[in-house]
Formats: C-alpha cells, sequence, structure tokens
C-alpha cells in the first residue's frame, strides 16, 4: 500500500534496577500485534546513553521520515501508562550506563527550555480511557530529566514536535506485558487520528484564508 503511515517506536535497554526494561518489552509485544494494515512500524531500542541518543535519532528521522515518532520508557514510580506532554533541555544530572553525563547538562544548547509534542496527550488520554482498554492512562509534563526526558526533547527537536514519549510501569506493576502491548496499540493508534484530524484542519484552515484573500482582491478590483 503505497499511503502507509510510517511510524517509529522505540524502547530502552536495560538500566538501574531494570534488569528487564518494561518499555522494550512492551515495544516487542506491540510489534507483535503491529497497528494495522495501514501503518508500516519500525521499531527499535535505544542504549541508555547520551551520546547514543545524540547520534542515533537524527538518522532514525533523516532516514525513515516517519510521520510520527513514539519513544517508550519504563517509570518505577508510575502506575498508569503514562503519556509526556513535554520535554524539557536543561537538569541532566544523572549518570548514564556509561558513566557520563553531559557538561552541560543539557540537551541543545540553544535550544528553548521546553518543547511540546503537536499532539494534546489530554484529548488522546481521554479517548483512550473511555474505550473498554482494560489500562488506566494519565498525562504528565515532567518525564524526568534522565534518559527519558533527553531522548524525547531531541526527538521533538529534531522532528518539529511530531513526536510522543509514553511511560509505562514496571512489569506486574500491575500490567502485563501484553497488557502494555495493547496499550501501546490503542494509544498510537489514536495519536495517528489526531494528527490526520490536525492535519485536515490546518488544510481547510489554509484554504479559508486563500478563499479570503481572493475575495478581499475582488473587493479591491
Amino acid at each position: 500500500m503505497a499511503n502507509k503511515k510510517k511510524v517509529v517506536v522505540t524502547g530502552f535497554e536495560p538500566f538501574g534496577d531494570h534488569a528487564v526494561n518494561a518499555s522494550w518489552v512492551a515495544v516487542q509485544e506491540l510489534q507483535r500485534l503491529g497497528l494495522g494494515e495501514d501503518v508500516d512500524l519500525h521499531v527499535c531500542e535505544v542504549p541508555v546513553e547520551y551520546k547514543a541518543v545524540e547520534n542515533m535519532l537524527p538518522s532514525l528521522w533523516k532516514e525513515l521520515q516517519p510521520q510520527l515518532v513514539v519513544h517508550v520508557g519504563v517509570s518505577g514510580i508510575a502506575t498508569t501508562v503514562t503519556l509526556e506532554q513535554c520535554g524539557h533541555n536543561r537538569g541532566y544530572k544523572r549518570l548514564d550506563n556509561c558513566s557520563f553525563c553531559p557538561t552541560s547538562q543539557c540537551c541543545m544548547e540553544n535550544g528553548p527550555d521546553c518543547i511540546k509534542s503537536v499532539l494534546d496527550m489530554d484529548v488522546v488520554c481521554k479517548h483512550v480511557n473511555d474505550s473498554d482498554l482494560g489500562v488506566a492512562l494519565s498525562v504528565s509534563e515532567d518525564a524526568g530529566r534522565y534518559l527519558c526526558d533527553y531522548t524525547y526533547y531531541t526527538s521533538l527537536y529534531l522532528g518539529h514536535r511530531r513526536c510522543a514519549f509514553i511511560h509505562v510501569p514496571p512489569l506486574g506493576k500491575p500490567y502485563s506485558s501484553q497488557d502494555l502491548g495493547r496499550a501501546l496499540k490503542a494509544v498510537i493508534l489514536e495519536m495517528l487520528d489526531v494528527l490526520t484530524q490536525n492535519c485536515t484542519e490546518e488544510k481547510e484552515h489554509k484554504h479559508e484564508e486563500q478563499c479570503h484573500h481572493k475575495h478581499q482582491q475582488q473587493q479591491r478590483c
């Protein structure tokens, strides 16, 4: 199908107390489920390393040119599947898996302090929570100032905000890998619907502006 939407979904490798990273397990479950025939799904595992993220994300966006990138990470304190609305540029003091952190403690030297996704996470959250998914969703504006936040901000910057970040709880607290995979599928399909709707509204708005401009020109003639 020529008009397939290309979506990239990433999870993280193990780190710290997370000998098994629920995010990558959930992404692999999503890959098994798929996103339907209309979506070309690509998945990859991201190292918990600042420099690896810096090197990996630009090529991901440039080579694949996806309509949407969704990064998934694990949060030890989360009890819901959490949709992150924004990424932050500064405050990165924690060492990564290579015992490194940026000297500047920021993602982009001249970047804005915060970048919001083009997706309204409250809308996505409400629609999915209103379904019979059986997995609770919530929205957050603080992705934690570690590799999750760092990856999200960098991807929002590179992808002109066509990006999302989802935090999942550790496996079994309370959801299984199958639950998390189903949740990711429902959320990402909803995100694609919202993006399509946003695109349609933008086109209609531009068309209205053009029509108004032509009408003004006719009035001047």
